[in-house]
C-alpha cells in the first residue's frame, strides 16, 4: 500500500522540501512500476487467456474445452473403432500425443509459427544506445538460438561484435539513426557484423542501421587478413539479405559474401560459399580495400548500392587495389544493378588471383563510375603475358548501360592509368551501350581510353560513346604482340572530340570487325590505325582526322570498306569460294574458285 504524507511542513525550509521529494520519489517509482507490469502483461504469451475470461457461469476456456472434447467423441466413436494410421497420426514430433489428428496438425503449425514469429527489442535484454555501454551480451541474449526478429533503437549501441544465427533478422530504424560500432578494446580482426556459424547458416535478414568499425580505436587499427576485419561478412550463408546498411571506415571490405577461406581450389570451389545473397541499397565508405566484394559464391544480386571513397589503408602506401565492387575469386552468377562508385582505383572489377578460378558469368548493368581510376576492369591476374597459361575460367562477363565520367589518376596506386574499360583475359565479353566522358583538359598522359588486351577474346562492344579524352592517346586501342587480344567487333558508336587516334589495333590482330561508326573531330590524327590489312570496316565514316584511316602505312583521306572473305554483291545467287575472289552483278549460279578471280556482269552460270 502507498502512503504520502498529508500534513507538509508549512515553512519552506529543508523538511518541506524532503517531504515534497519523499512524495514525489513514491508517485514516480509508482508510476514506473505501473508502466512496467501494463507493458509486461500487454507482451506476455498468456495475457488475457481464456480462463481469465468468465461467460455466464463457466470460464471460455471451460466452454471451448467442453465442446471440443464433446466434438472429438463424435470423431472417434462414429463407427465403433479406430484406424491404426489415424491413430498413429496424432503422435506429435516431440512425443505428445493429441487427440485428433487435427489436433496434431494445429499443434504442429502453432510451434512453428511460434519459432518465425518471435520478435523481441535488444533493449529489454540490457542494451543501451548511449555511444557508451558495452551491449554485446544483450545482443547475444536477444538472439538466442535464433528464429527470432531483433530490433534495434535509434542511437549507437557498442558492441565487440554481433553473430547472427539462422532463420533471423536484425532490423533498425534506418541509416544514420541505428549505428552499432566497435568497442574500443575489440581486435583489429574483429568482424562487426556476421552471420554466427561460419560452417553454415541460413535465412539471414537484416536492414536499416550503419555499422562503424572504429579504425580510429586504440590509436589505429587496420585490416589483419583472411575474411577478418570487415563491417558486414556472411560466410557460407545461404539466403541472405542485407538492405538500407551503411558500413563506414572498415579495416577491408564494407560487405563482403564469401565462403569462410579465401584460399579455395578444387573443380567445386562454390561449395563452402554464399549464395543467392540479396544486397540493396547499401552505401560504403572509407574500407580499407573493396566496398562490396564477393569470394567463392553464386547468386549474389547488388542493386542500387553506392560505394564511394576508399582510405587504402589495407594495403602499403601507393599500392592500394581498393575498389568499388568487386566480384573477386570463385564467384559465379553475379548481376550488379543501378549502383554508384566514385574515388575508386576500379569502380566495378570483375577478377581473380592468378592460383584461383576467375569471376564468371557476372553482369553489370546501369551503373556510374565517377573519377575512378579505372571504371570497369574485368581481368585474370596470371594469365596476361605470352608466357601465362591461357585462363580457363575468365568467361561471360556483360556490361550494359554502363557510364564512367572523367576517371582519373590517383595516389592510392601510384602510376596506375585511368581508363574507362579493360578487358584483359576474359573470353565471351558483352558491352552494350557504352559511354564515356572524359575532361578535355585533364591529362591523361597519353594513355588510351578503352583497352581491350593480354589474351581477350570475342569481345562486343555495340552502341559505345566516347567524348572528351583530348589527352589520351587512343579512344579505343585492340594491342597485340604476342599477348594480343582478338576476335574484337566494335559496332553502333560515336567517338566525337576526343583522343588523338580513334581505334587503335595491334600488331598480329587479325580479326577486328568495325561497323556502323562515326568518328568526328575538329584537329584529330588517325581515324583507324592498324598496322596490316585485316581489319573489317563496313559502314564507318571519319571526319577532322588528318588521315581518316592508316593501315599498313597506307594514308586513306576517306574511310575505306573493307570486307575479308570472298564477296557476292549484287547478285541474284552465286558463290565465292575464294578467299580472294568475288561475284558481282551476275545472275545464275556463277562461280569463282581460285584466288584473284571474279565474275563482273555475267549471267548463266560462268
Amino acid at each position: 500500500m502507498v502512503r504520502l504524507k498529508k500534513d507538509y511542513d508549512t515553512t519552506r525550509n529543508s523538511v518541506y522540501e524532503s517531504q515534497l521529494r519523499g512524495d514525489m520519489k513514491i508517485i514516480e517509482n509508482e508510476l514506473n512500476k505501473n508502466a512496467t507490469e501494463l507493458y509486461a502483461h500487454k507482451n506476455h504469451e498468456k495475457a488475457h487467456s481464456s480462463k481469465q475470461i468468465m461467460h455466464g457461469l463457466f470460464t471460455v476456456a471451460n466452454r471451448i474445452e467442453n465442446v471440443w472434447a464433446r466434438l472429438t467423441n463424435l470423431v472417434l466413436n462414429h463407427d465403433g473403432k479406430d484406424v491404426k494410421e489415424v491413430v498413429d497420426i496424432r503422435v506429435a514430433t516431440d512425443a505428445s500425443i493429441h487427440k485428433t489428428a487435427k489436433d496434431r496438425l494445429d499443434y504442429e503449425f502453432a510451434k512453428i509459427d511460434k519459432r518465425f514469429k518471435r520478435e523481441v527489442h535488444v533493449d529489454d535484454f540490457g542494451a543501451v544506445p548511449d555511444g557508451k555501454t558495452d551491449s554485446t551480451e544483450a545482443f547475444k541474449k536477444a538472439f538466442g538460438k535464433g528464429r527470432v526478429r531483433v530490433k534495434a533503437s535509434a542511437g549507437v549501441y557498442i558492441v565487440r561484435g554481433i553473430r547472427i544465427p539462422s532463420n533471423s533478422a536484425l532490423i533498425g530504424q534506418g541509416k544514420g539513426i541505428t549505428t552499432f560500432k566497435l568497442h574500443e578494446d575489440a581486435p583489429a580482426s574483429t568482424i562487426l557484423l556476421t552471420n554466427k556459424d561460419h560452417s553454415g547458416n541460413k535465412n539471414i535478414y537484416v536492414d536499416g542501421f550503419s555499422l562503424d568499425w572504429n579504425r580510429d580505436r586504440q590509436g589505429g587499427m587496420r585490416a589483419t587478413g583472411g575474411i577478418a576485419s570487415s563491417t558486414l561478412t556472411f560466410a557460407k550463408v545461404h539466403f541472405g539479405w542485407v538492405k538500407n546498411v551503411q558500413s563506414i571506415n572498415p579495416g577491408l571490405h564494407g560487405f563482403d559474401f564469401t565462403a569462410p577461406s579465401y584460399n579455395i581450389s578444387g573443380s567445386n570451389y562454390t561449395k563452402d560459399g554464399c549464395r543467392y545473397i540479396w544486397i540493396e541499397n547499401c552505401e560504403a565508405s572509407g574500407y580499407g580495400d573493396d566496398g562490396i566484394t564477393t569470394h567463392y559464391s553464386e547468386y549474389i544480386f547488388i542493386d542500387r548500392c553506392h560505394c564511394t571513397n576508399p582510405s587504402g589503408k589495407a594495403h602499403k602506401e601507393g599500392t592500394s587495389n581498393s575498389n568499388g565492387i568487386e566480384i573477386d575469386d570463385g564467384s559465379r552468377n553475379v548481376w550488379v544493378n543501378g549502383s554508384y562508385t566514385s574515388g575508386n582505383i576500379r569502380g566495378v572489377e570483375v577478377k581473380a588471383h592468378a592460383e584461383w578460378p576467375a569471376a564468371q558469368n557476372v553482369h553489370v548493368s546501369d551503373h556510374v563510375s565517377y573519377r575512378d581510376v579505372r571504371s570497369y576492369d574485368a581481368r585474370h591476374i596470371g594469365h596476361h603475358s605470352a608466357s601465362d597459361p591461357q585462363s580457363t575460367t575468365a568467361r561471360d562477363v556483360s556490361f550494359t548501360n554502363c557510364v564512367s565520367i572523367e576517371p582519373v589518376f590517383n595516389d592510392m596506386y601510384k602510376g596506375l592509368s585511368p581508363r574507362a574499360l579493360v578487358v584483359s583475359a576474359y573470353h565471351r565479353v558483352k558491352v552494350t551501350n557504352f559511354t564515356a566522358i572524359g575532361n578535355p583538359s585533364y591529362d591523361y598522359k597519353g594513355n588510351p581510353v578503352i583497352a581491350v588486351q593480354y589474351k581477350s577474346r570475342r569481345v562486343d562492344i555495340n552502341g559505345l560513346s566516347v567524348t572528351g579524352f583530348k589527352k589520351a592517346s587512343h579512344d579505343v586501342r585492340v594491342f597485340g604482340g604476342p599477348q594480343k587480344a582478338d576476335d574484337v567487333t566494335i559496332s553502333n558508336f560515336n567517338i566525337e572530340n576526343s583522343a588523338p587516334i580513334g581505334i587503335g589495333i595491334g600488331g598480329r590482330v587479325y580479326s577486328v570487325k568495325l561497323m556502323a561508326g562515326n568518328l568526328i573531330h575538329s584537329n584529330g590524327n588517325i581515324g583507324v590505325y592498324s598496322p596490316n590489312t585485316q581489319t573489317m570496316i563496313v559502314g564507318v565514316h571519319a571526319y577532322g582526322y588528318n588521315k581518316a584511316a592508316d593501315l599498313a602505312k597506307n594514308t586513306n583521306k576517306q574511310m575505306p570498306s573493307r570486307l575479308k572473305g570472298g564477296l557476292v554483291a549484287g547478285s541474284t545467287s552465286g558463290h565465292a569460294l575464294s578467299d580472294s575472289s568475288a561475284v558481282i552483278a551476275a545472275t545464275g549460279s556463277c562461280k569463282t574458285k581460285g584466288p584473284a578471280n571474279s565474275v563482273l556482269a555475267s549471267r548463266a552460270g560462268s
